[in-house]
């Protein structure tokens, strides 16, 4: 096992029924004010924004509100929020939502415990972070894992530019964990989650360091979990038993646990998010429409990794190791696909791209060829652009 240091703070309330114990976290944090940030009308529809308010009305707990966080969470938005907490004298941010509510408020606890500074400054690396307020979840969307992860991503459309920042300063201070508040999510919000999930873990499984023996077993039995019960939560998110483990294991494959020792990869996530800088397409939708080509690009890297992935979490019978690595990336890619995951550029709503629109996209990867991403194989502006000609091949 390598050296590693690991930190998850976050108090965790699982189960159903759990959103019930929100008074019971304020009230032993001893707060008195809290900003409250949410989506859009689905919060409202499902009677969960309501129910939240009534829990905080039962407290000495005053309250704001903030609505409108939209997928590939704003910047602009987070700057709004930042205000709002400043002016209510708000001691946490609530975050009642998925990863994009969540990341939300990791910007507007950040801006307010900083106010002369603008909050894209500490996601250019143009500002240290040293200090931050808490952060609490009400979790309604099993996917990003944001609840307990040190990392948090904003988009500033004015720029046209994606960033993510990992920071301690972004674990939660609590998270509530409710499977029954995913029951009226739509089937491909679930199924991107699920995706999600899967590619947190992946991201981290993949990398260059073989020899965490209980790291590598962790991440195993996580996705093994996750690729048996997720496509039951895609085709009914009332079930619980289904949601539920989902929503435990997008908590856990996102809080560094799966990856321990290890030097992350993350290269499929930089790769997706160049795609949602400028698509806006659904983080989701951008993984698993790059993974297989990555996949396939990098694979001879390590014939053997990608065998033990195929056996172990897919129980593929080959002694080949390179026949068993294709084979296991085959079944990956069919997974997403029967979820109804797109699994190349043309099954994206931007369709395929031609030769300039593929530069573009390397380009903004690689920040105009200034950076390389990934630890399993380091890809630099060509090795980013041959990959995302292969999935506009595929």
């Amino acid at each position: 096992m390598q050296a590693f240091e690991y930190f998850v703070p976050t108090e965790i309330v699982f189960g159903a029924g759990s959103t019930e114990k929100l008074p019971e976290l304020l009230k032993k944090r001893g707060l008195s004010r809290v900003l409250v940030v949410y989506g859009g009308a689905s919060a409202k529809k499902s009677g969960l924004l309501d129910r939240v308010f009534q829990l905080l009305d039962k407290t000495d707990v005053r309250y704001r509100s903030l609505g409108g966080v939209q997928p590939n969470p704003r910047v602009a938005l987070a700057r709004e929020g930042v205000q709002l907490a400043l002016e209510s004298g708000a001691e946490l941010i609530l975050a009642v939502g998925g990863g994009s509510v969540i990341d939300t408020c990791k910007a507007i606890a950040h801006g307010a415990a900083n106010p002369g500074t603008d909050i894209w400054e500490f996601w250019k690396r143009r500002a240290p972070l040293t200090k931050s307020m808490p952060v609490g979840v009400v979790l309604t969307i099993p996917a990003a894992g944001s609840e307990t992860s040190d990392s948090a991503v904003l988009t500033n459309a004015e720029a046209g530019e994606k960033r993510g920042l990992n920071t301690p300063f972004n674990r939660p201070a609590f998270a509530i964990l409710d499977p029954l508040l995913a029951a009226t999510l739509p089937v491909h919000q679930v199924a991107c989650g699920v995706s999600d999930i899967l590619m947190h873990t992946l991201d981290r499984y993949f990398n260059p360091v073989t020899d965490n023996a209980l790291t590598d077993e962790l991440a195993e039995a996580l996705l093994r979990v996750v690729l048996e019960y997720g496509p039951a939560a895609v085709h009914d998110a009332h079930d619980e038993k289904a949601m539920s483990e989902i929503m435990w294991a997008g908590s856990l494959s996102h809080n560094g646990l799966t990856g321990l020792g290890g030097k992350k990869d993350f290269a499929t996530h930089q790769l997706g998010h160049a795609l949602s800088e400028k698509f806006d397409v659904y983080h989701g939708d951008s993984l698993t429409a790059v993974w297989s080509s990555w996949a396939r690009s990098v694979m001879d890297e390590s014939p053997a990794r990608f065998a033990r992935f195929a056996r172990n979490v897919w129980h593929v019978d080959e002694a080949d190791d390179t026949a068993a690595a294709l084979a296991g990336i085959a079944k990956q890619e069919s997974f997403f696909r029967s979820i109804g995951m797109p699994v190349c550029l043309g099954e994206l709503s931007c369709g395929k791209q031609d030769e300039a629109g593929l530069a573009d996209l390397a380009s903004r990867c690689s920040y105009g060829k200034t950076r390389t991403i990934g630890t399993f194989r380091v890809l630099d502006y060509e090795k980013i652009l041959a990959i995302y000609r292969r999935a506009n091949e595929a």
